[in-house]
């Protein structure tokens, strides 16, 4: 049974004739096993996205190719959103990005399409001087309503610095990590294991964050 049913599909694939420009390429992450419990879901879900539109294609990773060590993946399943010229990891979902969160894939793979950065210029003035490797971790599930916005604005900072790397981390599926940083309610933001704030902030507070753990580099 398709994940994608008829009516979203047709809507989809003429949202993306309108939208798509350069072609985007799906990496996804599996493993064998009974603890990836949405790997199969995962990967069909990925592949029903390219029969929408030639732009996109779908690229199924086992774990122990030298992909997953050069992309230093942590978890499974995983999905890297690349091409347009971001021929690496910055845009990574850990977890079958469902409910609410299925719908900030779609923005990213449009986002990753097209050659505007959609920041407003203040903040992109902001975060365009992190010169060091900055990690965003958004933990999220897929009932929250607010943390696909969290997720696309760690997201869309990960499009426009090559040194920021944005994850979407599905909290039910990664419960250990979870933990590890005490997340109680989502969307909760991570950012290089050091700076957490909960909510989903304007994406110029949200900057406001990310520097503050870039300054915090080193110290």
């Amino acid at each position: 049974m398709p994940l994608i049913n008829d009516e979203y599909r047709k809507l989809l694939t003429t949202e993306f004739q309108k939208i798509l420009v350069h072609d985007v390429k799906l990496i996804v992450f599996v493993k064998e096993g009974d603890d990836c419990k949405y790997c199969t879901e995962t990967v069909t879900l990925c592949n029903e996205l390219t029969e929408l539109d030639k732009k996109i294609t779908c690229e199924v990773v086992m774990e122990n190719d030298p992909l997953v060590s050069k992309h230093s993946i942590e978890k499974y399943p995983a999905i890297i959103v690349t091409g347009n010229g971001i021929e690496d990891s910055r845009v990574r979902y850990y977890g079958i990005p469902s409910g609410y969160e299925f719908s900030t894939l779609i923005e990213d793979i449009e986002a990753v399409s097209r050659t505007d950065k959609e920041i407003d210029e203040s903040v992109l003035a902001k975060i365009s001087k992190i010169d060091k490797p900055v990690k965003i971790k958004v933990f999220v599930t897929p009932t929250c309503p607010y943390c696909p916005r969290a997720v696309k604005i760690a997201h869309k900072f990960a499009i426009a610095n090559p040194n920021i790397i944005g994850e979407m981390i599905e909290t039910h599926e990664f419960q250990e990590d979870a933990s590890k940083f005490g997340v109680s309610s989502v969307p909760h933001i991570v950012i290089n294991d050091d700076v957490q704030f909960v909510g989903a902030l304007p994406e110029d507070e949200f900057a406001d964050h990310v520097v503050e753990a870039f300054k915090r580099i080193g110290d």
